[in-house]
């Protein structure tokens, strides 16, 4: 691949899905395309590139994006972001919701799937605390294969081994010959549709709760501080934003603020400054299930 065609292509994914690649990171490019190239039948990289120049092939664009964005997740990744949904965010919601009991959640970046199914059996394990809640997770990503994949619920042997306890699969999964399902009950607490952050996604109403883990990291400033002021739009005003360990909104937008001593946990601004001047624990305003407006 010449300098040329890499710049290109650098151009073509931060257009289409704000991915910014950094110069040194052809060799990556080169690992995830070379498979893509051979299954649209173009010899080289360099082939790709010109059909991606001409126009006119979208599966090869969506083949290109999805290779280029699709990265690794696994059951309950980091522990701490679960751990503050658990501890913090939860014995909050059922607090201030309990007049009308329901809970809207939203994994910005689900992937294959394990982020969203892990909350799910976090809220299964407090069900004998929630008679009577309802409450849905909604799971988007810009790739259809790996939504296909979350939506089916079915995982290997190594995937069920990274971070989820033993006793947790034998309670909420069923083996499938090789293959492990998440059971009927949980995979129906999960919506999934495919939303690139780039586009508006105000159609989706406001969340009690956005997890957005480990893909801002990928979008120049600009992009991040876009996608952190639409999602402060879909939060109420005192609703949490969970981010990466690796993640801030500092510098990036004044809508959230860290939660003192919750690694990766943001409230809105309003709710932390209150929360700071009380010395009182956070509180949340009520929200509702999938697919109801606020």
């Amino acid at each position: 691949m010449t300098p040329v065609e890499f710049d290109f292509l650098r151009n073509f994914l931060k257009t289409r899905s704000g991915l910014v690649l950094s110069l040194d990171k052809q060799y990556l490019v080169e690992s995830r395309l070379l498979p893509v190239a051979r299954n649209s039948k173009l010899e080289t990289l360099s082939a790709v590139i010109q059909a991606l120049k001409r126009g006119g092939n979208r599966q090869l664009e969506t083949d290109v994006i999805e290779a280029m964005t699709t990265n690794e997740s696994f059951f309950f990744r980091d522990k701490t972001p679960f751990d503050n949904f658990r501890d913090t965010m939860l014995p909050a919601l059922l607090q201030s919701r309990s007049s009308f009991k329901q809970l809207k959640i939203w994994c910005a970046a689900a992937s294959s799937g394990q982020e969203p199914y892990s909350l799910g059996i976090c809220l299964k394990e407090e069900a004998a605390k929630m008679p009577g809640w309802r409450t849905r997770i909604l799971g988007t990503d810009l790739s259809l294969e790996v939504l296909e994949k979350a939506k089916a619920g079915l995982y290997s042997q190594f995937e069920v081994q990274r971070g989820l306890p033993i006793q947790l699969l034998l309670k909420y999964f069923e083996q499938k010959g090789e293959m492990w399902q998440i059971d009927a009950g949980l995979r129906s607490m999960i919506e999934w549709k495919k939303l690139n952050l780039l586009d508006s996604f105000s159609q989706l109403g406001e969340f009690d709760i956005v997890f957005c883990r480990n893909v801002l990291i990928y979008f120049d400033q600009a992009t991040k501080s876009d996608i952190l002021a639409r999602l402060a739009k879909s939060v109420p005003e005192d609703g949490y934003l969970v981010l990466g360990a690796a993640e801030t909104v500092v510098g990036l937008t004044e809508a959230f603020k860290p939660v003192p001593g919750k690694r990766g946990l943001f409230q809105k601004k309003a709710a932390a400054q209150s929360a700071t001047g009380s010395g009182s624990g956070v509180r949340l305003v009520a929200g509702g299930a999938v697919g109801l407006r606020r």
